[in-house]
């Protein structure tokens, strides 16, 4: 299995990733985890990822340019046969439970996309066709934590 972690902030899953079980997990082959930095999909000097919301709305969210270009440079263009699965992780999302652990166990490949800010704009749902799925009644600073527990849960 592998996982695909898309991020603005790489470095929190350092500690995660490298300790126990999963830590056994990748040394022996058995999963795959890669983090890939959203900043790095970004154009300006700046690499700026957050915007105001397209179509008018209160904070800044995302922009779905660099979200959508670093999964799709970085996951293969997906089909109806195709065994991977793209999970943006949200607050408003599904909730997160061990029937839909088990659901994603036979995926060959997951991408995680860690949300901040006000949340992700709405076109990368739309272009990527991502499930949005939530852990918890609550709402986090980032995506970041979602992202772990679905790894430590699935993975």
């Amino acid at each position: 299995m592998r996982f695909d972690i898309f991020t603005i902030f790489p470095s929190m899953f350092d500690g995660f990733l490298t300790e126990s079980i999963l830590k056994r997990a990748r040394e022996q082959n058995l999963l795959e985890i890669d983090i890939h930095d959203i900043r790095d999909w970004t154009t300006d000097r700046h690499r700026s990822v957050d915007d105001y919301p397209y179509g008018g709305g209160a904070g800044m969210v995302m922009m779905a340019p660099p979200v959508v270009e670093a999964v799709e440079a970085t996951m293969p263009v997906r089909s109806d046969g195709d065994n991977s699965e793209v999970i943006l992780l949200s607050a408003a999302g599904e909730r997160f439970t061990q029937e839909l652990a088990i659901e994603l166990a036979t995926r060959a490949r997951i991408g995680l996309v860690c949300g901040h800010y006000e949340g992700i704009d709405q076109r990368v749902v739309e272009l990527l066709g991502a499930r949005e799925v939530s852990i918890g009644d609550y709402v986090l600073t980032g995506g970041e934590l979602p992202a772990a527990v679905i790894v430590d849960a699935v993975g």
